[in-house]
């Protein structure tokens, strides 16, 4: 079944690509001189504008763009990720069979810069859990019709310790906060490396929630900055979000007290951009869907997006890369007649 699908897969992607970028073809970056922490540093981050319709709603729900990347020597999976603002996980899942620790040099690689917005909210923050990616919509100031989204990888709760589904509040912000040790991490401290620490002090190298944390009302849990950037986009935590020293660095003077949060669980997400259909389909990571199947007529039928078509969702479905694969019929049925053939 895979073979053939994910060629269909990949066909189709091309063919919208060429459908609604037919000004901007998926970007080669450049790749940065080294990397180093000045270098991550200096990243760009992208905040995208979201033109609303009647109902307020955002006009298109996919954002960013496709993009490709030549590994070099020398190059990790892990430093092209974090550079372009990508999870280990996306990179990894977008890139089958590539080593993310000695990819080999002169292999073009998928950056996944394009996303389907999570349904159905646009207040706020909103996470999606098994995408391991963060949402924070802002009215721009005096504007009725536009809204702005910018979206960040995060690392979250490892299996035993699952970051929780719910709605929350910002309730406090603190810069270099102290890690007061719950008792039963404290436990696995003490049995895993004898260390006995009841806290870690602020601005410590060691201490996990890095430079700046947004704890959440009514929970113990956090978003927060992390000492090892390497686990966003990994399940490494005890539930909290972690998200890259830069990202939150930058993401955290923009987010007022009281700012609505959302952790979502949606493994399949469908959007539409340019009168196109997409489906979005990342790992089940906590096995809570009864199906990817059911899942994705779910997220189609909340969006109210019909005219797909079935082998394309399929084969979506059957490899979860984490990257939107349009699944319009009209699309599929333009590249079987050859109309679209040039584009390639």
């Amino acid at each position: 079944m895979g073979g053939t699908l994910l060629a269909l897969v990949a066909s189709a992607w091309v063919a919208a690509c060429a459908a609604h970028l037919r000004d901007a073809a998926p970007r080669r970056p450049e790749a940065p001189a080294k990397w180093d922490e000045a270098t991550f540093e200096s990243k760009e981050l992208v905040t995208y504008a979201l033109p609303l319709d009647r109902s307020g709603k955002p006009a298109d729900t996919v954002i960013g763009r496709p993009q490709t990347y030549t590994i070099r020597k020398g190059d990790t999976l892990l430093d092209v990720a974090r550079y372009f603002d990508l999870g280990y996980n996306e990179i990894v899942a977008a890139n089958p069979g590539v080593d993310p620790w000695v990819p080999k040099p002169g292999t073009e690689i998928v950056l996944p810069t394009e996303w389907v917005l999570p349904c159905c909210s646009y207040d706020g923050i909103v996470v999606n859990i098994p995408e391991m990616r963060l949402y924070h919509y802002r009215r721009p100031r005096g504007s009725k019709d536009s809204l702005m989204v910018a979206t960040y990888p995060v690392g979250l709760g490892r299996d035993d310790r699952r970051t929780p589904r719910g709605s929350f509040r910002v309730a406090s912000k603190t810069v270099n906060p102290t890690w007061n040790i719950p008792e039963s991490i404290r436990r696995e401290h003490i049995k895993e490396r004898g260390d006995h620490r009841w806290s870690i002090p602020g601005g410590a190298p060691d201490n996990p929630l890095g430079k700046y944390r947004l704890s959440l009302a009514n929970s113990r849990y956090a978003i927060h900055g992390t000492n090892i950037p390497w686990g966003v986009g990994m399940q490494v935590s005890h539930g909290c979000l972690r998200l890259y020293p830069e990202d939150i660095e930058r993401w955290f003077p923009e987010v007022p007290v009281g700012t609505r949060v959302q952790f979502v669980y949606q493994p399949v997400k469908a959007g539409e951009r340019d009168g196109v259909t997409y489906v979005e389909v990342h790992e089940d990571i906590y096995r809570y869907e009864r199906s990817l199947p059911a899942s994705a007529k779910q997220a189609l039928a909340q969006r109210k997006l019909g005219g797909v078509d079935k082998q394309l969702v399929e084969a979506a479905i059957s490899e979860p890369t984490g990257i939107p694969v349009p699944v319009s019929r009209a699309t599929q049925q333009a590249r079987a007649s050859g109309s679209l053939d040039a584009a390639e």
